[in-house]
């Protein structure tokens, strides 16, 4: 393989799986004051649950959306997406993301939350939209005080009973010994938004310092001093992610690959990564992340960085998104250090179209349209380009400068988009 003076990277995951019985909640079948309805549907296992949540308006279009709902007890939410999610006492309040507050009358748009939960905790109650009770619950009234003075008689003065309580014991058949359910609920939550995903890992099942099972550690071109383990001691969510170390120079590429069976995701590819890392991406080409492409002789679009900002390569011609002039990198982003960063991407294998999406904020200099634009995607658009997805690896390549370390976790890749 050739060296490139361009690449990319970037981070998608596996699979947590959750095993439970889904059940719709509504409120009512009927249309509230202004025809609003939202729809929750739980995902739970024991101790915690997850919940896909659609809104509806009705016949009022809305440019923004506040959605509040009561849990009878014993929920408490611990995250959310498509949405900013709080929880004051047994009210929960959900407000738009930036990119979803525009809904249609007769429209609807989802988002989504996590949480823990006691045994036999009750469904959510008194569901409103902009304040507006909606599922057919009428809207509130006051009750005016009473104008009736109360009664002046005393209360009566004849004494209680004295009659004992009876002293039959109760009775003392046993509980039934039906033995409970054997089906054991499943011991790891999924990561939050994994709604709608084929792949879907916090990488909560890694149980060593390597990561296997799912992933395994791949070296191309060559193997040097870059490293790939499993790290418990900065995640996003749960107890555990991916680190990578990597190197500075060329032979040091490493990068963990799905084992999974990705053909289900089909020719549209929606990802969704969380990634941290602790130095800026360098002037020069690097890559963190890699899909090989089938109709592209099996040679990898990548993502990463260059000029200091996020960029996608192609392999096989080295063409970048943006282009590489001083116009085209300032349409694209730096990757913010010291902190967890959403990056969302998806690939449309029909049209040959590319989007990506930085903690929710499209970026313009990191989408191809279809339609050649100087400083963007002219030099994508050199020739026809229809990729055809088969895998993901997360990692790191460097060809000259550059050496960082990186974390993922949360990965997730779908056939619609899931939000971070």
């Amino acid at each position: 393989m050739r060296i490139s003076r361009t690449r990319i990277t970037a981070v998608v995951a596996a699979t947590a799986t959750v095993a439970a019985a889904v059940t719709t909640v509504l409120a009512g079948t009927a249309s509230a004051a202004q025809g609003c309805r939202i729809d929750y549907q739980p995902n739970e296992w024991s101790g915690g649950f997850t919940a896909n949540v659609r809104v509806s308006p009705g016949d009022t279009a809305l440019s923004s959306w506040t959605v509040t709902w009561s849990y009878p007890g014993g929920q408490r939410i611990t995250g959310g997406w498509n949405a900013t999610v709080s929880q004051s006492g047994t009210t929960v309040t959900a407000r738009n993301a930036a990119w979803n507050g525009s809904v249609p009358a007769g429209g609807s748009t989802e988002f989504g939350v996590q949480g823990t939960s006691t045994s036999g905790s009750a469904a959510p109650t008194g569901f409103t939209l902009n304040g507006v009770p909606c599922n057919g619950a009428p809207p509130p009234t006051t009750t005016p005080p009473p104008t009736t003075p109360p009664p002046t008689t005393p209360p009566p003065t004849t004494p209680p009973p004295t009659t004992p309580p009876p002293t039959t014991p109760p009775p003392t058949t046993p509980p039934p010994t039906t033995p409970p359910p054997t089906t054991p609920p499943p011991t790891t939550p999924p990561p939050a938004g994994c709604a709608g995903a084929v792949l879907c890992d916090g990488f909560e099942n890694q149980t060593g310092s390597t990561p296997a099972g799912d992933w395994s550690v791949v070296n191309p071109d060559c193997s040097g001093t870059g490293r790939a383990s499993v790290d418990t001691a900065t995640t996003h969510s749960g107890s555990r992610s991916l680190r990578i170390d990597g190197a500075q120079g060329y032979c040091n590429h490493v990068f963990v690959r799905s084992t999974r069976d990705l053909s289900a995701v089909g020719t549209v590819r929606y990802g969704r990564i969380w990634l941290r890392h602790t130095t800026a991406l360098p002037t020069q080409h690097v890559t963190i992340m890699a899909m090989t492409d089938a109709a592209d002789g099996n040679k990898d679009l990548r993502m990463g960085g260059q000029n200091g900002a996020l960029q996608w390569n192609r392999a096989s011609d080295d063409a970048t998104l943006p282009e590489q002039s001083p116009s085209g990198v300032a349409l694209s982003v730096p990757l913010p250090t010291g902190r967890w960063t959403c990056l969302e991407f998806m690939v449309d294998g029909n049209q040959g179209q590319l989007r990506t999406w930085l903690d929710g904020t499209a970026v313009t200099g990191l989408t191809a349209d279809g339609t050649p634009t100087h400083d963007i995607d002219s030099q994508w658009y050199n020739r026809t380009w229809r990729p055809r997805l088969t895998d993901l690896k997360l990692g790191w390549e460097s060809y000259g400068e550059g050496a960082d370390t990186l974390w993922y976790d949360d990965v997730a890749l779908g056939a619609s988009r899931i939000g971070c």
